[in-house]
């Protein structure tokens, strides 16, 4: 695989996540530890950020999730 073909990571931090799902912090944390939202990846030392990109998959499936249940 080129270097051209690999799409750019990136990194966003907790507030951000939040925002993005309007889930509380204890509540994202539960649900990675579960497998159900995406992992944090550990950057170094105690810093900890998530994958832009998983986190939005999870938010456009928690939309197709939703539609496929209303009757």
């Amino acid at each position: 695989m080129s270097q051209a073909e690999v799409s750019p990571i990136e990194f966003i931090k907790l507030s951000e996540v939040k925002r993005l799902t309007s889930i509380s912090s204890a509540q994202i944390y539960k649900m990675a530890k579960r497998g159900t939202f995406p992992k944090q990846v550990r950057l170094g030392g105690r810093a900890v950020a998530w994958i832009r990109s998983e986190v939005l998959a999870w938010n456009r499936a928690q939309v197709e999730n939703a539609r496929e249940s209303l009757p």
